[in-house]
């Protein structure tokens, strides 16, 4: 996921990417826990990035808005 997609997104869709992300970063753990192979062993660290980028975007908006007031 590109920063500026993420710049397009409203607070309300930022907030559930992010929990999809998570629940798939979840999924992925756990299988990974039970002992089965990934199919992509890079998907967990792009899904961590992932989460950090929506989440480092959502504060600076946040940070834009009640610095505007």
């Amino acid at each position: 996921m590109k920063a500026k997609e993420i710049m397009t997104m409203s607070p309300t869709e930022i907030e559930q990417k992010i929990i999809e992300i998570k629940q798939e970063l979840a999924k992925e753990r756990a299988s990974i826990a039970s002992g089965t192979k990934s199919e992509n062993p890079g998907k967990i660290k792009k899904l961590r990035r992932d989460v950090a980028r929506l989440l480092t975007i959502k504060r600076q908006k946040e940070g834009s808005e009640s610095a505007g007031n």
